[in-house]
Parts: structure tokens; sequence; C-alpha cells
């Protein structure tokens, strides 16, 4: 029964004691113990093992037991404690709330006694203030009343005084006291519900209309529409009527400008009319020289009568410019058929002369809408003509290296330009006409002086220069894109680009495409026994050094060409309106001179590498079967070297202006020569061990020469670009490693294969095939051969595109050129 009753015991103390894990580790973090029965995973049966871990242990298990009691008594006297201390809590929180709630209702009854107080103290402060307010809005309120009535009588008195002085046209004094009562009447606009206010100011609204009324009929008096001015030209009265003029509507103001002008150019208008001699454009000068006579006499007599802010001398200047486009443009469509291109130039020439002038003595404040500007021209390399200071002065045709000078700061716009010149814009056709026609012209005589004079003579200054014929088109260019821009910012300016680009056109086909020497045939070449003799005399028919300094000069003007017109480009746009610089494209006239400067390089190539062949297909004929020993670099690698040295010093003196197209020269004729070579290397069969070593050795002979091919015959040494070394280097390694794999034994077969996978990294069997033939092996072996090579290819990764040419790792050229140092010692020896 104990044993059930203790067992129980257990099982409700395990209940009683089992806590969740948030209040399990707030326990942990208040108390913290490492005592294992604190731990709220305890496990008395590890427990007791870790107390006894063996059986020997179980001696001291009284000990253990002891102590363990000695523990639970400990626990049950301090559980003991903290539970008869916690009797009396219940009760001491009780009585500390009840204090708690005395304490609220004291202060709650504090806070209500003060408030009662604020209450009290404000209601006292307003009672003293009251009476200030008071006193505060009976003086604001006299204040403006003294205001008003000041207003009121500065306001009778000064319309009775404008009455007055308006009858008696007192108009000094009347410009003064009018501004003051419209003033002091803007102060009663709340008030016009008042009779007398209101009557007022219907008082002053007459007083104005009849002060504009009267001076208008003064001035009509003074200047009348028909008939002569006034004898005795311009009043104080008129004077001090302008001042009036600016206080009242600006209608009156505008109405005086306009009679005023308009009597002023009736004279104009008569003289100059359409049926007149002096109305045509050949006499435009007398136009101009008459306003400005009219301008100098009108500051001389009436000066001093109009204000100075009505700018009235612009105002005349720019209303006779009106009338002038009005009236040319009238007289052009009239006599279209008697306007030329000379007296169109000249006229366009004198009006904006003139309207350069009117923008030195104006401002153009009171014109309306100012024209769209054109833009001054920017300073540039004399022998690139878009670059000048001056838009009108010629240039000459001396090139300048300096292309990196400071630009001049941008003139200020002209606000005058073509208020009058805009008039001739219609009839520009004729201009544009007269320019496709003198550059045919000009085109053409460029072709006969170039049939005269002959190309540039080797020796000279002009040997691969720019073509002088070339600066002198684009002056001209420059001359009409000035000139016609000054005329008009449309559609005109797009019609001369479009001369532009035929002209262009025909400049690159019949002048530079025209000249270029025609490519000849070399098929009659050198013969086997001439190369072999080095029989230096009897060569392959090639450009002579006159053709070649031709070829030079013509890249070199193609490329001045494509830089220039590209400019052009850009300046036609910045003369042009912007909503029309779309339709300006120079890009099919660059690509033209692009496709010349990719001809004359290819007919440079073409010619050098056709003087190569013949030293190749001796190279190819030579029977190397039976070369005995290795010597000094054979006669056709001599021949090669021959003609390298004639040719690319020659280009690259006349090619020194433009550096980057020699170098496309110097790759374009290693690409092409290098696999030439390597193709007549395979020809050169059968080969025995001693000749492959001696094509091994002109082959390094020949990679030398190629890679010192840009500064070769130089007195300047200049390091190649490393572009150029990276392609002779690989191409020429090729060359070497298809020697190196002839000379190779092929016993055994495997051996031979897997060297030339490793030397050639080419899984081509055609290739293989052809060094087989090389080393004269029989149809037999060679069949062998070739399924032992296709069995040995490496197998190339999944996903890659199967070809037959697949990628190894090959020597570097460090590693081959050390091989090669080792092969001439070898040769040395044997010598």
């Amino acid at each position: 029964m104990m044993e059930e009753e203790e067992f129980e015991l257990a099982e409700d103390l395990e209940a009683i004691l089992h806590l969740t894990p948030e209040v399990q580790l707030a326990i942990e973090q208040v108390f913290p113990s490492q005592d294992p029965l604190d731990r709220a995973d305890f496990n008395a049966v590890e427990y007791i093992n870790t107390l006894f871990p063996t059986e020997q242990s179980l001696a001291n298990i009284d000990d253990v037991v002891n102590k363990i009691r000695l523990k639970i008594r400990r626990l049950d006297d301090n559980i003991r404690t903290v539970v008869r201390g916690q009797t009396n809590v219940g009760q001491d929180g009780r009585q500390a709330l009840e204090e708690a709630q005395i304490a609220i209702q004291q202060l709650f009854g504090k806070i209500k006694d003060i408030k009662d107080k604020a209450e009290k103290s404000e209601q006292m402060v307003k009672e003293i203030t009251r009476d200030i307010k008071q006193l505060d809005h009976a003086k604001r309120h006299l204040t403006t009343s003294i205001t008003t009535l000041n207003h009121l009588h500065m306001l009778a008195g000064g319309v009775d005084s404008l009455e007055a002085m308006t009858r008696k046209r007192q108009y000094g004094e009347v410009a003064n006291l009018l501004q003051g009562v419209v003033n002091v009447l803007e102060h009663f606009h709340k008030y016009m519900g008042i009779p007398q206010i209101r009557q007022l100011s219907e008082r002053v609204k007459a007083a104005q209309s009849e002060l504009g009324t009267q001076i208008l009929a003064d001035f009509e008096e003074a200047f009348p529409s028909q008939g002569s001015k006034r004898p005795g030209g311009p009043s104080n009265v008129l004077r001090d009527a302008c001042l009036v003029a600016n206080v009242l509507d600006a209608r009156i103001k505008q109405e005086i400008i306009k009679k005023f002008i308009r009597q002023h150019l009736s004279e104009y208008l008569v003289l100059f009319q359409e049926n007149q001699d002096v109305a045509w454009l050949d006499k435009i000068d007398r136009r101009y020289a008459w306003i400005k006579r009219q301008l100098v006499d009108y500051e001389e007599k009436y000066g001093r009568m109009f204000p100075e802010e009505w700018c009235m001398t612009e105002r005349i200047a720019v209303e006779f410019c009106h009338i002038t486009k009005v009236e040319l443009a009238k007289v052009m469509r009239t006599r279209a058929k008697e306007i030329e291109v000379k007296l169109l130039l000249f006229a366009i020439q004198r009006t904006t002369n003139f309207e350069g002038l009117l923008a030195k003595r104006f401002t153009g404040c009171t014109l309306t809408d100012a024209p769209g500007q054109k833009r001054p021209e920017s300073p540039l390399d004399p022998t690139n003509p878009f670059l000048e200071d001056e838009p009108g002065e010629d240039v000459g045709t001396e090139k300048d290296e300096d292309l990196t000078k400071p630009r001049k700061p941008k003139a200020p716009d002209n606000p005058f330009h073509g208020i009058v010149s805009k008039c001739f814009e219609p009839h520009l056709y004729v201009y544009i006409e007269s320019q496709d026609k003198n550059l045919g012209e000009l085109i053409d005589r460029f072709v006969a002086d170039f049939r005269v004079q002959g190309p540039p003579k080797a020796g000279t200054d002009e040997g691969g220069a720019v073509l002088p014929s070339c600066a002198d088109l684009f002056v001209y260019y420059k001359k009409c894109m000035v000139q016609c821009s000054q005329l008009s910012t449309g559609e005109p300016m797009i019609a001369l680009t479009t001369v532009f680009q035929k002209f262009l056109r025909e400049y690159a086909w019949k002048i530079l495409s025209g000249n270029l020497p025609k490519s000849s045939s070399n098929s009659g070449g050198l013969t086997i026994t001439s190369l072999l003799k080095e029989k230096e005399g009897s060569e392959a028919a090639k450009f002579t050094v006159d053709e070649l300094c031709l070829i030079c000069s013509i890249l070199s003007t193609a490329e001045y060409c494509l830089a220039t017109t590209q400019q052009l480009e850009e300046k036609l746009k910045e003369k042009v309106d912007k909503v029309l610089m779309e339709r300006i494209n120079l890009t099919g006239e660059m690509d033209t001179f692009s496709t010349v400067i990719s001809n004359s390089i290819q007919l440079l190539v073409q010619d050098l590498d056709a003087a190569c062949d013949p030293a190749l297909t001796a190279m190819s004929k030579m029977p190397w079967q039976s070369v005995e020993h290795v010597g000094d670099q054979s006669p056709y690698v001599t021949s090669i070297i021959m003609h390298i040295k004639q040719n690319v010093p020659i280009i690259r003196d006349n090619l020194a202006s433009t550096r980057k197209y020699f170098t496309q020269f110097c790759i374009k004729f290693t690409n092409s020569f290098i696999p030439k070579f390597i193709n007549h290397l395979f020809r050169c069969k059968p080969i025995s061990m001693v000749g492959a070593e001696q094509l091994l050795l002109d082959t390094h002979s020949l990679k030398t020469v190629l890679l010192d091919l840009p500064s070769i015959g130089s007195q300047v040494l200049r390091k190649a670009p490393a572009s150029y070394t990276k392609i002779v280097v690989k191409a020429m390694t090729r060359a070497e490693m298809i020697l190196k794999v002839v000379m190779a034994p092929h016993e055994p077969p495997v051996v031979f294969v897997d060297n030339y996978i490793k030397l050639l990294a080419d899984g081509n069997p055609e290739t293989f095939q052809k060094i087989l033939d090389m080393k004269g092996l029989k149809r037999s072996e060679q069949s062998s051969m070739l399924e032992l090579f296709r069995q040995r290819l490496p197998t190339p990764p999944s996903g890659a595109d199967g070809g037959p040419s697949l990628s190894f790792s090959t020597p570097t050229p460090e590693q081959e050129s050390s091989r090669i140092r080792k092969l001439e010692k070898l040769i040395k020896k044997r010598l």
C-alpha cells in the first residue's frame, strides 16, 4: 500500500512540475544552474548511471543516498520558509491598493481646483483687454477714414484740374497729374457702389478718352496723311503729348507710332513702286541708302519728340524692312525670268550687309518674332575648309597639322537676320542650279588637269600627298554652304546637300577610282631556271614606282575626303533647321570613299603578292628530295625578300600621313601571302630530311622578314603593332609545324600520328594526306596511316559542332623559337 501511495504521489508531483518551454526558459534565465537535477529534461536513469558508472562505485551508495536526502531536506526547509513568507502578501496588497485610490482622488481634486482658477483668470483678462480692443478698432477705422477722405479730396481736385488742363492742352502738367489721378482712383475700386465715387471714375475715363482723341488730332494736324510734313517740325506740345500717351491706353501709343511711321515711309512707297526702274534688284543699294538718309533726318528733327523707350528709330527701320520684303517679293514674282545668279547674289549680299548693319545699330527689342539665326563659323584647319575662322574669306590649300587648336567663342546672333533676305528664298533654285553647273565644270577641270599634269612623281613632295583638287573641291563646298546658310536654313540647304552628294560621288569615281592603275596580268612570270640563278632583271609585270606613288596618293586623298565629308555633314546639320537635320545624311558618300581606300590597299597587296608568285612557283618545282646539304636561304627566298624591300619602303614613305592604312596593307598582305606560301609548301613533294631542314630554314627567314615588314628598309626602327605580330607568328608557326611533321620519321605510325595531332592541331584528313604526300609514302602506306589517323583523333566534347578541324594545344612561340635556334646550330655544325 505504501509503495502504491508513493507511486501516486510521484505521478502527482510530475504532473504538477511539468512546465511549458517558455516558463522553463524564463526560470533558467532568472536562476541559472549547472545542476543536472534542475534540467527540464532530467532523466533519473542517466543520472544514476552517472553517479555509479561501474559495479565498484556501488560501494559508496550509502554516502550518495545520505547526500541526496540532505539536499531534499534543505529544499523542504527552503520551500517551507517561502510559503510562510507569502501568508500576509494578499492583505498587504489590498492595503496598498486602497492607499493608491485615496491618493488618486486627492490628485483629481487638486487638478479641478487649478482648472477653476485658470478659467477665472482668463475671464478676468478678457474683461481687461475688451476696452483696449475697442480703442484699437476705433483708431484703425479713424485712420482709414482720414486717408480715404484725403484721397477723395485729391481725386476730386485732380479731376477738376485734369479737365481744365486738357482743355488748355497743357500736356506737360497733364502727364504727371493723370498718372497720380489713376493711382488714387485705384484705392476707390471697392467703393464704386457709392454714386459720388462712381461719378468721379466716369469723369476720369471721359478725360482719358478726350485726351486720346485730342492727342491723335494734334498729331494728325502736325503730320497729315496727305501732303507734306509740318514746316515748323516737332513742337514741345507734341513731345508732352507723347508723355501723356504713355499713361493712356496702349492703343493710343500704337496709333501714334503707326501713323507717324506710315507718313514717314510714304515717300518710299512712291519712289520704289513696282513699275519704277529703281525697284529692280540691280539698284537695291538705293533702297538701303534712302532709309539711312531718312533715319539720320529723323534723328535730327524728331529724335527728342518721342520718348527714348519708344525706340522709334528701330521701329522705322523694322517697318521699312517689312515693306521692302513684300515689295521685293512682288517684283521678283513679276520678273522671275530676269533673275540671274550674279544679280541674285548681289542683292542678297547687299541685303545681308544691311541686316548686319541693323544688328550693330539696334537691339531688336521691337521685333515681334525673331527668325531663326545662323550659327557663326568656327575656326578649323586651313586644309579642311569646314574648320575655318571667317565664313566669307577665301582659304588656301596649305595643310595645317594643328587640328586641336581652341575654337573661337560663338558670335552673338543677329536678330535681324532674314527680316528682308527671307524674300529671296523662293528664288534660290537659281542659285542651286548654278552651283550644280559650276561643280560639274569644276570636276571636268580636275579631270583635264590630271590628264595634263599626270600623276604625282616619285621622289617629289607630291608623291603620296593629297591631291590638290580635293582641297579645292571642299573649299568651294564651304563657300557654297556658308553663302546658302546666309540666305536660308530650310529646303534650299537640303537641295544644296543633294548637289554636294552628287559631286562627291563623281569625284570619288572620276578622279580617284578612275585614275587607279589597272592590275596587269603576270602570267609570264619568272622561269624556274631564272629564279634559281637569281636573275633579278627578268621580273614579272608589276606597278612602277610612280604608279605605286599614285595609288598611295589616291588612298591619302580618299582618307582626307572621308574625314572631311564627315565634318561637312556635321556643319550642314549645324546650318540647317533642326526639323530638317535628319534629312542630311552623307553616309553613302563616306562609304564610297571607304571603298576607294579598300580598293587602293587591295591593289598594293595584289601587286606585291603577284611579284612573289613566281618565286613560290619555283619553290614548289624544286627537287627537294635530292637536296644533299643545308645551306643559306634559297634563291626563291632571296627573290621574295628583294620584292618586299623594293615595294614596302616606297609604300610606307608615301603613306606616312596615314599610318593606320599602311598597317592594314601589311596585315592584308600577310593574310594573303602566308596561306599561299603554305599551299606551295604542300606542293613540294617528295621532300627528304635535308630538304625539309632547308625549307624550315627558309620559312624561318621569311618569318623574320615578315615580322620586320612594317619597318623594313627604314632608318627609324619602330616596333610592329601587336595585332600584326600575332597574325604573322600564328600563321608562320603553322608552316614550321608542317615541316617538322614532315621531318619526323613515320615509324612507328602511332607515334607519327600522335606527333602530327600534337603539332598541327588539325583534324582534317586532307591536310594529313598532303603531309603524307610530302613524305613520299606509297598509297598502301597512306591508307593505313589515314585509318590510324581517324582512330587516334580525340573525341570532340558533347554538344560541340563536329568538323574536320579540331582545337588542340599548340607550342608557344617561345618554344618554337628555341627549337628553331637548335636547328640553326645543327645546320651550322653540318656546314
